[in-house]
């Protein structure tokens, strides 16, 4: 089944996280590979694709995992966790419907 990963960055954790960018590519590169990647990527903090210093405000991932438990599991695990740089990690079950 797909799970949503929704995940909100603390005030002020660019630096941490452009840090833990590579380690936590390089888990949804893995996920891509084995065909269990629907979506990855960033919320930038204003309405840019590229907003600088503004930074993010967190992330989504949709991915295949075989329960809510293993979602969870996977998304405490990952580097941006690890370094402290989410204040809050949702993991929901996701119906895809469209297109």
């Amino acid at each position: 089944m797909w799970y949503a990963i929704y995940s909100e960055d603390k005030p002020d954790s660019l630096k941490k996280r452009m840090g833990a960018r590579p380690a936590h590519l390089a888990r949804l590169e893995e996920l891509k590979n084995q065909g269990r990647l629907f979506v990855a990527g960033p919320h930038p903090a204003i309405d840019s694709e590229e907003p600088g210093d503004a930074g993010f405000t967190g992330s989504l991932i949709i991915a295949k995992f075989g329960s809510l438990v293993s979602a969870k599991f996977w998304a405490d695990s990952d580097p941006y966790v690890k370094e402290k740089i989410y204040s809050k990690v949702t993991v929901k079950p996701f119906k895809k419907v469209l297109p």
